[in-house]
């Protein structure tokens, strides 16, 4: 199913489907989707407002998310993707599935023929993500479980991503689920986390263990001259990242 996204003047947005000959939109009334077909990167008027009618980015994807649990960034989740080697055709499996946000990412990264497995312990945390991951349109490629990773992990997989309090305690799981080379990633926003799942990692074959930190700084561009914004985004949260191998040399 095709959607769009609605952007107004000052950024609010809206997620559409398009299904059907009308679609109700909460706070915008019953719009036509032949005409939201034919406007795609151009503007409509409803209300006496001018909306811009667009295809879904991640970003947006992101921004029109339901909202249960604090969501990773954008910045760190492109991260994430570049060192866990997401790609189209992989099996990813990822622990919480939080708001989903991550889930949408992984899910569009291993595309149509690719398979993401997202585990929680929490079914109202479930519920939350896996609307919004049908509501992206991306259901297809995404099974939701209500489960501990701590305890199994399935099989098999190219890529195992940890968004949970323990972190460490499904490092063993994560690395006999892993296919050989298949990579580890955690992501935590203290250092003790770091500490207990490095610690952790360096206790069983994973080589090219890595924390980072990534820090955002937004420029201010004007025909005066550009600087720094006074509000830039610190910091998030450190990413661990690892590499299954057999054994070390």
């Amino acid at each position: 199913m095709d959607r769009v996204v609605l952007l107004d003047k000052r950024g609010r947005k809206w997620l559409v489907a398009l299904e059907g000959d009308t679609v109700s939109v909460r706070g915008l009334g019953v719009l036509k989707i032949e005409k939201l077909r034919t406007s795609i990167g151009d503007a409509i008027t409803i209300g006496g407002e001018s909306l811009l009618v667009l295809r879904p980015s991640a970003r947006d994807l992101a921004e029109t998310l339901s909202r249960k649990a604090q969501i990773i960034t954008a910045k760190d989740v492109a991260l994430l993707l570049y060192y866990a080697d997401v790609k189209p055709g992989d099996f990813v499996v990822e622990a919480g599935s939080g708001s989903g946000a991550v889930t949408i990412a992984l899910a569009r990264a291993v595309g149509e023929t690719g398979r993401v497995v997202s585990y929680d312990i929490r079914e109202d945390s479930l519920a939350v993500a896996r609307e919004n991951v049908r509501r992206a349109g991306l259901s297809d490629r995404v099974e939701f479980r209500q489960g501990d990773v701590r305890i199994e992990i399935d099989a098999g997989a190219d890529a195992v991503i940890l968004d949970m309090l323990d972190p460490w305690n499904a490092v063993h799981a994560a690395h006999k689920a892993l296919k050989p080379c298949g990579h580890l990633a955690t992501y935590s926003p203290n250092m003790e986390q770091v500490k207990e799942t490095v610690l952790m990692m360096q206790k069983l074959p994973f080589i090219e263990v890595r924390t980072v930190e990534l820090l955002e700084r937004e420029l201010e561009v004007r025909e005066q001259g550009v600087r720094p914004a006074f509000a830039s985004l610190g910091h998030t949260g450190y990413l661990t990242v690892a590499r299954k191998v057999l054994r070390r040399v």
